[in-house]
């Protein structure tokens, strides 16, 4: 449908000024840095100061305030328009409890001046952590809206659980800025599906839909009514013929937020380049500066001094604070004090959202993780990992999430009775609290669907808001959630992603869903910490470290197939898990001869192999190897004390591509892992069709100690 009918003012000649400030500001960022991408901003500038001027509710001076309005660049090449927001609009890190560490530094117009060089905070595409006021690292196109469906999903959870009557403390908006090149990404697709699944009704994407992509004409590709799509996803769509004209967008914005009804679409027709019918500029699409002659006839387009650089009016910043600055600055002070009667009336409730905010845990959070008793027969890892997170989940109410429809596989239902489904039809807007039995948006388990992508990015979001989220799939299926896994770890989110079936032990489904070189992708993945542990005890320390973890995503790496329950008191506790390799069984008195290393199911193997070799008279040890990540974190010495440089016949043991492995058993240890994928058959079967047994084990580790003792 068209925009709506409306009393909003039209644009006035500030309002003009405004725009093409921020237009002018783009195009000088690109120029001076012949880099980056100035058509976008220019013809988008309308919409996005509108949509900030008129409706964010937002404090600049506190952009961690958990109820302000979110602001998401899907468009990450846009760039240079967020950057001028920023700027104009004053956002800065703030003081005290609305300045945690991760909000990064402010835009200045120096950082604007270097823009896309080295160390400015004006990066190539916005990077949450470094800037300030940047909600969700942005770039690969299609992450951006995906992330606002999780960053929406988390206002509705934290309204449903946390607003009273009389105290709405959760009930800010979500918007996202998305291209013609973020409607054909697939993640976009997911995520769309998802959020009309949902219903979330605070949920707006503004789709900047200007027919230009780097092969020029969208049309030569992209020719779907993307409205109707949307219609069917079950959002309410609306229309703006032309960017230029803000009184209809706000006509529509005005819809969104007075009736909110479904997650709403505004499709706004713009023009990339001036943003006029007949100032296209094809450079846009390559990322190209639009040379000093262009450059001239764009600023006396607008009116704009030819000759001035990064001019910035002085009644502009005065605007933006006098509206944006102002109707932030008040809201937030009204939400403080709001809070404040808050704590009075529900303490434990705000002592929840403090410790949220600050990513804490709550004391006593890890009392009732689990202990397993020593069991040769044992449990798979994702079965006693299911375990730890019930527990876990009980003591830590914002610990939620689900699985991309495998939930019954990975094992990561949360059972007690009041944990819930998170679904329509919640009390997130009747403002009354919420059941022991409630369901709706309350709810703790997720459906995502088959949508392993999307879910990655929509916990992201609720990462985001200071939840703590869960993702769970098959190993085999992180290669559909790359892209938003990366930003995950680029962000150092507190993420805990669950991945089982981690190996071809998972036996007849057949390579198409064994894993071979996920595992070594994923450490190949710079701040994402990866832990596959060997049973069910290693899986309680795996998950009181991804707890611990405030900084980075986590990926548990489980088996399908029951695994040994160790006994502790003949091979070394579990809490050498921490240190992400330790020795777990080792040849009495002086230096061993042989080292075994080996990951998840294969140390059980080398277990196996340890007491026959010891019976054989041959010294060896035992490493268990969790975590590369945080083994590397160690200190030399300790790392000493595991792998003694000494120590030369090696052999590592794991299921799956060896790669990285040399790092630890040397250029002339054995390395049993896969170099081909799988097989279709029983477990058992594949995995001794493949070498993964005892005996293999014992072969390799005399063929080193041969080795070795013949070059001595």
């Amino acid at each position: 449908m068209t925009a709506p009918e409306t009393k909003t003012a039209p644009a006035t000649k500030l309002d003009q000024l405004c725009i093409n400030t921020l237009r002018t500001l783009a195009i000088d960022m690109v120029q001076k840095a012949e880099s980056g991408h100035p058509g976008t901003p220019m013809g988008a500038a309308p919409t996005a100061y509108c949509l900030w001027q008129r409706y964010l509710s937002y404090d600049p001076h506190a952009p961690a305030w958990p109820n302000r309005d979110r602001f998401v660049l899907s468009p990450g090449h846009a760039c240079a328009l967020l950057y001028g927001l920023l700027f104009l609009c004053d956002v800065q890190p703030g003081s005290g409890d609305d300045a945690p560490g991760s909000l990064g530094k402010p835009v200045t117009l120096d950082e604007i001046k270097s823009f896309r060089q080295l160390g400015s905070r004006c990066t190539g595409h916005p990077e949450h952590g470094w800037t300030t006021g940047v909600e969700t690292t942005t770039g690969p196109l299609g992450q951006g809206v995906a992330t606002s469906v999780g960053m929406a999903i988390a206002q509705a959870w934290l309204a449903a659980t946390y607003n009273r009557p009389g105290f709405s403390l959760f009930d800010h908006k979500v918007y996202a800025l998305a291209s013609d090149g973020d409607m054909m990404e697939g993640v976009s697709a997911e995520a769309a599906s998802l959020a009309g699944h949902l219903q979330l009704a605070n949920l707006c994407w503004i789709y900047d839909s200007n027919h230009i992509s780097i092969e020029g004409a969208t049309g030569i590709t992209f020719t779907e009514d993307v409205g109707a799509r949307f219609e069917a996803y079950g959002w309410r769509v609306l229309h703006v013929q032309d960017a230029n004209a803000i009184e209809q967008l706000s006509a529509c914005l005005n819809t969104f937020v007075t009736a909110p009804s479904l997650p709403t679409l505004i499709v706004v027709q713009s023009h990339i380049g001036y943003g006029a019918p007949h100032k296209q500029d094809t450079k846009e699409a390559h990322g190209e500066a639009l040379g000093e002659e262009e450059v001239r006839l764009a600023k006396e387009f607008y009116g704009w001094d030819p000759d001035a650089k990064f001019l910035v009016p002085d009644a502009v910043p005065t605007h933006f604070q006098a509206q944006f600055g102002q109707r932030g600055a008040d809201a937030h002070a009204a939400w403080k004090t709001l809070f404040k009667k808050y704590q009075a009336q529900y303490p434990d409730l705000a002592l929840q959202i403090a410790h949220m905010q600050a990513s804490m845990l709550p004391e006593g959070w890890d009392a009732a993780l689990p202990n397993f008793e020593a069991n040769a027969k044992g449990v798979s890892t994702r079965d006693a990992a299911g375990k730890v997170l019930n527990a876990i989940a009980k003591q830590v109410p914002w610990v939620l999430g689900g699985a991309a429809d495998l939930a019954p596989s990975t094992k990561t239902t949360l059972s007690f009775d009041f944990a819930g489904v998170f679904e329509p039809g919640s009390l997130a807007d009747s403002g009354e609290p919420a059941r022991a039995d409630a369901r709706g948006y309350a709810g703790r388990n997720f459906h995502f669907g088959i949508r392993e992508h999307a879910m990655c990015a929509a916990v992201s979001g609720m990462a985001l808001a200071g939840l703590r989220p869960f993702g769970a799939g098959f190993l085999i299926f992180t290669d559909y959630a790359r892209g938003a896994m990366r930003l995950a770890a680029m962000m150092g989110l507190p993420v805990n992603y669950v991945w089982t079936h981690d190996s071809i032990a998972l036996g007849e489904d057949g390579p198409t869903h064994q894993p071979i070189e996920q595992l070594a992708s994923l450490r190949a993945m710079p701040g994402m910490v990866v832990l596959r542990p060997a049973d069910a005890n290693e899986t309680v320390e795996a998950w009181r470290i991804a707890m611990q973890t405030s900084d980075c995503p986590t990926s548990l790496v489980l088996s399908r197939q029951a695994l040994p329950t160790l006994d502790r008191t003949q091979y070394a506790s579990a809490a050498g898990v921490a240190q992400g390799a330790y020795v777990l069984a080792d040849c009495e008195g002086g230096r061993p001869d042989v080292l075994l290393l080996a990951t998840g199911s294969e140390v059980a193997l080398c277990i196996t192999a340890f007491e026959q070799l010891k019976k054989d008279g041959v010294r060896a040890r035992v490493v268990s190897m969790p975590s590369w990540e945080l083994f590397e974190r160690q200190d030399a010495a300790y790392q000493e004390s595991v792998l003694p440089d000494a120590v030369q016949a090696r052999v590592s043991v794991e299921a799956g591509s060896g790669l990285g492995w040399e790092r630890y058993v040397g250029r002339h240890g054995a390395i049993l892992d896969m170099h081909s994928f799988g097989m279709s058959a029983p477990g058992k079967d594949v995995m001794a069709h493949f070498g993964f047994d005892a005996a293999h084990v014992v072969r390799a580790a005399q063929e080193q100690l041969h080795r070795h003792t013949a070059k001595s």
